[in-house]
């Protein structure tokens, strides 16, 4: 596949509903989401915004190699993010962080410095494993997604367009 625009509509459109089903599973399916999980979220928004941005201005070739990183950027934050709940998953319940006040508390009453090293320390609640799916728990899941759509945008950065004059 050649064509950047086609390929960010579909960056832009699986990010769109992986954010559907985290909000199905904690609307419909009653599970709340974790200070990671909201971070994971906000990066799949920033995703979903860049690949939208660059699918609807279709940029030349410059611009593409732009949005392509700052695209795989944001993934691999939001990776990162999922990785250390994957982390925090798989530790022995005698070193899982304690629960603690929520992200709600946090962003009223720390610093936003504060708040995501608080955030990325993790707590309890993002070592818990409340849904698998083929034995892959919804940060397992997350960090693969990441992955997958950091290559996609790296695809991006080693494209060729085949219609140059289509990208002007």
């Amino acid at each position: 596949m050649t064509n950047p625009r086609l390929l960010n509509t579909l960056i832009f459109i699986s990010c769109a509903g992986l954010l559907g089903f985290g909000y199905y599973l904690q609307y419909h399916e009653g599970l709340d989401p974790c200070p990671l999980c909201i971070f994971q979220r906000a990066c799949y928004f920033g995703v979903a915004m860049t690949a939208m941005i660059a699918a609807l201005y279709n940029p030349a070739r410059f611009g593409i190699r732009v949005y392509g990183a700052f695209t795989a950027l944001i993934a691999l934050g939001g990776g990162i993010f999922a990785g250390r709940q994957v982390w925090l998953q798989h530790l022995p319940k005698s070193e899982v962080p304690e629960c603690g006040p929520g992200l709600e508390y946090w962003v009223k009453t720390l610093p936003i410095a504060e708040t995501i090293k608080r955030v990325f320390h993790g707590t309890g609640d993002c070592a818990e494993v409340d849904w698998t799916f083929l034995k892959l728990s919804i940060a397992e899941w997350s960090l693969i997604c990441f992955a997958l759509l950091a290559l996609t945008a790296l695809w991006c950065l080693v494209l060729r367009p085949a219609d140059p004059a289509s990208h002007q």
